[in-house]
């Protein structure tokens, strides 16, 4: 059976690449969508626009080489692999859509949702003539969804891609519970020492599926740091949950066990990238802060400490705030100010401290926005606030970091203020499952609440 798959301006924004996810079909943009395209793409919210630019590249290149005759009966798309088939894109010109056609209920076109409606009566109207193909609408607009299906249109889905979890309560902790003793599971077992380290090398782990850089906890006190993870070797170094809480980190000690265990995380040498997820108030920036500070401060690790955030769609512009670039982020950025000041608020002069402090580890706040097309070296960069960020925003992120250079990437999923995210859609999510298996990054998602009792009652009731 053929697939016809209609694509709402949408999913193009939420992924500028995402015709690549439908070669083997036919793919058909109502013209309504380039004009909704060509509207965005000069917009003041640079993410939005640059994603829309980005999208009519991509179209672009299919197509710039075709006949307007082509373009209308569909512009063949090369194969994804050697096995696929190739698939068709198209443009359907739904301004020459007859309304009066009574065999199809179409949908008004002189309403608020105009631009809604037509492409709807595109997928209508190609249901029509395709009776034996697949006709779907693709959108992530619910309402749009729930509207085409109310006008008797076959098949609507959301665009799926983005998605790599069914369930958000499956997302990747960084650690994994056995219970009972953990020795009592293990049948096959070598062990040596490693410079002060006990490392036991498996031929299984009793995990479903274990990855490098997870923690292993069992009823016991026993806590193992999977180092590696290949098939018929897994090494397994073996701590305490004392040796884990007595670290510390510019004076700043774990108050908990996954606290803990990020602490360890940032602080090992072979991770380039830590991701902490988890409730607000459970740490994620007091920690990742304050290993910034000691590794520039006392060890000289890295020349600089970069905390970055994307500002709220309606800050974007942040041109008519006055100041410096850091000045104009500074409302933004209020979060790290806070923790400064638990850092050193016992400070005989708080003030100048975090002022010395702020100067001396060459503290530097950038927004998102103005970090594209830079490259970062020797660096300890914090994200902070991941769980507002696209998918393709975190790739363009990650591609910025340069030789020598550590990142931190910060968020809550259950705090997220794009109405374009969902948890299981959000850049966040998409960089721990896409990042677990690789040998260089390290998860953790921080549990309790250590901000205040009020704190944990809001974050657990309200």
């Amino acid at each position: 059976m053929e697939k016809i798959y209609v694509i709402d301006t949408n999913v193009l924004l939420h992924d500028p690449l995402a015709l690549q996810a439908f070669h083997e079909h036919h793919v058909v943009l109502p013209m309504t969508v380039l004009e909704e395209l060509d509207i965005i793409k000069d917009r003041r919210e640079k993410d939005v626009s640059r994603e829309a630019r980005i999208a009519i590249g991509t179209i672009d290149a299919y197509l710039e080489n075709a006949s307007p005759s082509e373009i209308i009966t569909g512009v063949r798309l090369p194969p994804m692999t050697e096995n696929s088939l190739p698939g068709r894109l198209s443009i359907y010109p739904d301004q020459a859509l007859k309304e009066n056609q009574k065999s199809v209920p179409y949908l008004n076109i002189n309403t608020a949702h105009a631009n809604d409606n037509r492409i709807i009566n595109v997928a209508l109207s190609l249901q029509a003539e395709n009776p034996k193909a697949y006709v779907c609408l693709v959108t992530k607009d619910i309402n749009m969804r729930l509207k085409a299906k109310g006008s008797g249109l076959e098949h609507v889905e959301d665009y799926r891609n983005d998605k790599v979890l069914d369930d958000i309560d499956l997302l990747t902790r960084g650690y994994e519970h056995v219970d009972g003793n953990f020795w009592n599971t293990v049948h096959s077992n070598s062990v040596v020492h490693d410079h002060g380290s006990t490392v036991h090398t498996m031929t299984t782990i009793p995990l479903s599926k274990p990855y490098p850089k997870m923690f292993i906890t069992d009823d016991d006190s026993f806590v193992g740091f999977v180092r590696s993870c290949q098939s018929g070797k897994n090494e397994v170094v073996q701590h305490s949950r004392d040796f884990l809480m007595k670290q510390s980190s510019w004076g700043i000690k774990p108050r908990n066990l996954e606290q803990a265990m990020a602490m360890y995380l940032l602080s090992h040498h072979d991770i380039d990238l830590t991701v902490l997820t988890g409730p607000a108030g459970s740490g994620k920036t007091l920690l990742a802060l304050a290993y910034g500070l000691e590794e520039i401060m006392e060890r000289q690790t890295f020349n600089k400490l970069i905390v970055a955030r994307s500002t709220p769609p309606l800050a974007e512009e942040i041109g008519f705030l006055p100041g410096t670039e850091e000045e104009k982020m500074a409302p933004w950025l209020a979060a790290f100010e806070d923790n400064l000041e638990i850092m050193h608020g016992k400070d005989e002069s708080s003030a100048s401290s975090i002022e010395y402090v702020k100067k001396r580890a060459n503290i530097q706040f950038k927004s998102l926005n103005f970090m594209r097309g830079r490259s970062f070296n020797n660096a300890y960069i914090i994200v902070d606030e991941a769980q507002n960020l696209t998918q393709f925003q975190i790739k363009s992120i990650l591609t910025r970091v340069g030789k020598d250079s550590k990142i931190v990437v910060l968020g809550n999923l259950a705090q997220i203020d794009n109405k374009y995210i969902t948890p299981l859609t959000s850049g966040l999510t998409y960089l721990v499952e896409k990042c677990k298996y690789f040998d260089h990054a390290g998860i953790m998602r921080v549990n309790g609440i250590e901000r205040s009792r009020l704190a944990a009652f809001a974050e657990e009731n309200l």
